[in-house]
C-alpha cells in the first residue's frame, strides 16, 4: 500500500483526489485541510507521498513544502493553478523539493477527471519511488525565515545516496572535424532543477547551442527558461517560433507540443511542432533526437539523458550513440527518479554515467 496525504483547502478537491486514488486500490489516504493540519498529520500517518495544494489560506503549499522537507523528508507533488502565478509558484516549490507539479483541473472539475486521474496516478506512483531532492541550505533559511517557530524534531533522515556508477571515460573525444555541434537534452520529473545546476555549470562561451525537451505542460515551460535564463551564463528561451541555432543559447522545447531541428537557407533551427500521437510524452526528447540525427552527423551531436520516469529518448540516444555520437545519462545516485536514464544505460546507450555535479564537466570535455 502507498500511504499517501492529500491537502487540499477545498471539500471538493478532496473529495475528488480522495475517489480516484481509492479507486485505484493500493492507496491508503489521509486528509488535511491546510497547511498546518499537513503538518500535524505527518509523524502520525508517515505518508509515503503528499499531494499538496500550491495556493491555500494560512501556511500555503510552498511555507509547508519547506517545513515537509525541514521535518519529514518525502516525496511531494504539487498541484497548481492554470495561472501565471500558479507556475512561477510551482517551479519555486519544485527548486524547493517538490518531486513533481500537476496543473489542477479548471472550470467543471467532474469533467475533467477522466483527463487529469491518470497523469495524477502515474505522477503519484512516481513520486512514491523516488528520490527527493532536498533543497541545499533550506534549513539555515527556513530558520532564518521562521525565527519564532522552534523548528521540530525531525523523525526521518534524507535517505543515503548509492553509491554513483563510475563514469565511463573511454574514446570520449569527439572527431576534430567536428568543429562545430548541437547538445540534445531530455528530462521528465525532477528535471527542473537538475536543468538548473547542469546548465547553471556551463560558461557563458559554451561554443554549441543546447535544446532542452523537459516533459511539461505550456503553463510551465515559458516560465521555466525565463527562470533558468536568470540564473545561467547562457542565454535561455522558450521555442514559440523557428529560432535560428547559435553558440552559447539554451532552446527549451514548448509544453503539450514538440521540439524539433529543422533547416532552412540561413541554417539549422529550432522549431515547435504539434504534439505527435506516435510519441506518449511532450516535448519529446525521441522525436528531438530523430530530427537531429536526419539533419546533423552524428559525431556533431552529443545527447543528456537526465531524471525522468518512463524511457522516452533512451530508445533514440542509444541510436545516436550506435551511429557514432556521443551520450551521456545522469546516474541513479543523483537522478529523482532513473527512469529514463536508467534505460538508456540498459540499452547500452550512455558513453558517460555520471552524477548531476559532473555531467556540465563531462558535457565540456566532450565538445572542446
Amino acid at each position: 500500500m502507498i500511504r499517501l496525504l492529500v491537502v487540499d483547502d477545498s471539500a471538493l478537491m478532496r473529495k475528488v483526489l480522495g475517489g480516484i486514488f481509492a479507486a485505484e486500490g493500493d492507496f491508503e489516504l489521509a486528509f488535511a485541510r491546510d497547511g498546518l493540519e499537513a503538518l500535524d498529520l505527518l509523524p502520525r500517518f508517515a505518508p509515503d507521498v503528499v499531494t499538496l495544494d500550491v495556493t491555500m489560506p494560512g501556511l500555503d503549499g510552498l511555507a509547508c513544502l519547506d517545513r515537509i522537507m525541514l521535518e519529514r523528508p518525502c516525496p511531494v507533488v504539487m498541484l497548481s493553478s492554470l495561472t501565471g502565478e500558479g507556475a512561477e509558484a510551482s517551479l519555486d516549490a519544485l527548486a524547493r523539493g517538490a518531486v513533481d507539479v500537476l496543473e489542477k483541473p479548471a472550470g467543471a472539475v467532474s469533467l475533467a477527471v477522466d483527463l487529469f486521474a491518470p497523469v495524477l496516478v502515474q505522477k503519484v506512483r512516481a513520486a512514491a519511488r523516488s528520490r527527493p531532492r532536498i533543497a541545499l541550505g533550506l534549513a539555515a533559511r527556513l530558520r532564518a525565515r521562521h525565527a519564532d517557530l522552534a523548528p521540530r524534531p525531525v523523525s526521518a533522515a534524507p535517505p543515503a545516496p548509492r553509491q554513483a556508477e563510475t563514469a565511463l571515460t573511454t574514446d570520449l573525444t569527439l572527431p576534430a572535424a567536428a568543429a562545430g555541434g548541437l547538445v540534445l537534452v531530455g528530462a521528465s520529473t525532477g528535471g527542473p532543477p537538475a536543468l538548473t545546476a547542469f546548465l547553471g555549470e556551463l560558461p557563458a562561451d559554451f561554443p554549441w547551442p543546447i535544446i532542452v525537451a523537459q516533459h511539461m505542460p505550456s503553463t510551465f515551460t515559458g516560465p521555466l527558461a525565463r527562470r533558468l535564463d536568470g540564473l545561467c551564463a547562457l542565454g535561455v528561451q522558450e521555442v514559440t517560433a523557428p529560432a535560428l541555432l547559435a553558440p552559447g543559447r539554451v532552446y527549451v522545447g514548448r509544453g503539450d507540443a514538440d521540439v524539433i531541428v529543422v533547416r532552412r537557407p540561413d541554417g539549422l533551427m529550432a522549431a515547435p511542432a504539434p504534439a505527435k500521437a506516435d510519441y506518449p510524452w511532450h516535448p519529446s526528447v525521441d522525436r528531438l533526437v530523430e530530427s537531429a540525427l536526419d539533419l546533423v552527423l552524428p559525431h556533431r551531436l552529443v545527447g543528456v539523458l537526465m531524471t525522468g520516469m518512463g524511457r522516452d529518448g533512451a530508445r533514440s540516444m542509444a541510436v545516436l550513440r550506435a551511429r557514432g555520437g556521443r551520450t551521456i545519462a545522469e546516474a541513479e545516485a543523483t537522478a529523482v527518479v532513473w527512469g529514463m536514464p536508467g534505460e538508456l544505460v540498459r540499452a547500452g546507450g550512455a558513453s558517460v554515467v555520471a552524477p548531476l555535479e559532473t555531467i556540465a564537466a563531462e558535457l565540456t570535455a566532450l565538445v572542446t
